[in-house]
């Protein structure tokens, strides 16, 4: 079993392989994504989403194994998955991603070097976690230093998934993290080599993952979330979730309280704002010849009605919606257009894991 967090690009290259079916396991919903590799592009065979009960999920840590594990089979059945080589992935307090910069070594003395001294660098107790590296190779020609992603996961954590989708009899092989799924799965959308914030909102997490020069420089998650904005509307309202998740979608009406509801939308919305705008900012203080030249949102929470002028307002940058399926083929006939399209940006991490290949 791949217990493995690397970040592998050079996976994506290969020309025929079996890939994984895709699951991102959030705090509200479980997305399921599986996808095949058609020659240079892929082919959407089967996606789809289910609600988890609350508190099923919290900060990335699996609450109700049982009953997330009966969804993720459940949906498996109603789409006809029968690819059971599943990758996951992983956020909140749970894991640590950290760039270290590190003399230039051998991979084999990088690794050496990284299990024996890579408690100074995370929280955690060192036997408690698995590790992983990536060497990004900024050093150069002649250089005698160079940048090394580290990523920690802890195990309890970790295991609690692998034991939850064994029990459904499916077989994880893949265990990577959110900003590198959603990283993935932009390369393969665009051709363009730009500076960009890969910026994901989920119902109780935002996810930041900066990249320029072709690799990710700082990576981030927030305890800020799509469901915060829902839950203030209800209380506000007094009205059931369902009716101020339509609101906060603009598929209902507001009328008398449009001044109430405006508001709210502010002030929540600046918060995540300020977020997003301190992790630019601390970009742009290390990298100030290399601008950022866009904002790509994803997650459920990119639906907020009026959320991409309001950023593109603050933050002076351009904001688009990540459509991980835009250059994908599918059958019209089995899965309709206009679900892909709605449903396209919260799938952004499940088809980012839903790309990778099931054998290492």
């Amino acid at each position: 079993m791949d217990k493995n967090l690397r970040h592998r690009k050079k996976d994506l290259m290969a020309k025929k392989e079996q890939l994984v079916t895709g699951v991102d396991i959030g705090s509200s919903a479980v997305k399921v994504c599986n996808l095949q590799k058609t020659g240079k592009g892929y082919t959407v065979i089967a996606l789809g989403s289910a609600v988890i009960p609350a508190g099923s999920v919290e900060d990335g840590v699996l609450q109700e194994p049982e009953e997330v594990g009966k969804i993720i089979a459940t949906l498996f059945k109603n789409l006809k998955i029968k690819n059971t080589k599943v990758g996951i992935s992983i956020s909140g307090y749970s894991v640590i991603v950290k760039k270290v910069n590190l003399e230039i070594m051998e991979e084999d003395e990088l690794a050496e070097y990284i299990s024996s001294e890579a408690e100074q660098y995370i929280p955690f107790d060192i036997d408690e976690v698995y590790l992983d590296f990536q060497d990004l190779k900024t050093g150069g020609a002649g250089g005698e230093r160079t940048d090394v992603m580290l990523v920690a996961a802890k195990k309890d954590v970790i295991d609690d998934y692998l034991e939850m989708l064994q029990e459904q009899k499916l077989k994880p092989v893949l265990v990577d993290v959110d900003g590198f799924a959603l990283e993935n799965i932009w390369e393969i959308t665009t051709e363009k080599n730009a500076n960009v914030a890969l910026i994901d909102i989920g119902a109780s997490k935002m996810n930041i993952n900066i990249i320029a020069g072709g690799m990710s420089v700082l990576a981030r998650d927030v305890v800020v979330g799509s469901d915060q904005l829902t839950e203030q509307l209800a209380n506000a309202l007094d009205m059931d979730f369902e009716e101020a998740e339509k609101i906060k979608l603009g598929l209902m009406p507001i009328e008398e309280d449009r001044k109430k509801v405006e508001e709210i939308f502010n002030q929540t919305c600046t918060q995540w704002v300020l977020e997003i705008k301190k992790a630019i900012d601390l970009y742009m203080a290390n990298h100030p010849d290399s601008p950022l030249e866009q904002i790509i949102l994803s997650g459920g929470g990119s639906k907020v009605n009026g959320l991409i002028s309001f950023i593109e307002q603050e933050t002076g940058l351009d904001v688009t919606t990540l459509n991980p399926f835009q250059n994908m083929a599918f059958n019209r006939k089995k899965i309709d257009p206009d679900y892909i399209d709605a449903i396209a940006p919260e799938m952004a991490i499940a088809a980012g894991l839903a790309i990778r290949p099931a054998d290492f």
